[in-house]
This record gives structure tokens, C-alpha cells and sequence, in this order.
């Protein structure tokens, strides 16, 4: 008979979250009427955050509202289609 090789203890992280009277009213009513618990809500939101990115930081680009987009030529060929189409009208 073989031995089983004994499971790797996880190990947890313990995060804290403040929330307002009313944000946790309004989870609990949430909770009551899907017959679940607000640590299974909270954790069901944020699973793909937890899950997708354990192996490498994202990419996250934010332009700028006043940012133009002189240089992109592709922007600039779909701008000129336009110009066409509105200038037929």
C-alpha cells in the first residue's frame, strides 16, 4: 500500500473592507433575496480579477480626453472616409 502524499496547506490573505450603513443594508437585502452570503457575493465579483492576473501585470493604457490622435493612421484614413461620406451628403 502506497501513501498518500498529504495536501499543501493554503495560505489566505486577510483583507479588510469598510462600508457604509447603507452600502451594507443594501448588501444584506441582496444577499436575502438571492438566498446567499455577502462573502460569496463579494467574492463572485471579484473572481476574475483574482484569477487572471496571478501571472502577470496588465497592460492598462488611459488616453488622455484632450489627447489627439493626429498620428494614428488609421484613425486618420477612418476620418477621411468620413469627411468623404459627409461631404457627399
Amino acid at each position: 500500500m502506497t501513501k498518500k502524499k498529504p495536501r499543501k496547506a493554503i495560505r489566505f490573505s486577510t483583507v479588510k473592507l469598510k462600508l457604509t450603513r447603507r452600502q451594507k443594508k443594501s448588501l444584506e437585502n441582496y444577499c436575502k433575496s438571492r438566498g446567499t452570503t455577502p462573502l460569496k457575493v463579494i467574492k463572485k465579483s471579484i473572481r476574475p480579477l483574482l484569477e487572471n492576473y496571478a501571472g502577470q501585470v496588465p497592460v492598462y493604457h488611459n488616453p488622455k480626453v484632450k489627447q489627439l490622435d493626429l498620428f494614428h493612421e488609421e484613425l486618420a484614413e477612418s476620418r477621411q472616409l468620413g469627411e468623404r461620406i459627409m461631404n457627399r451628403e
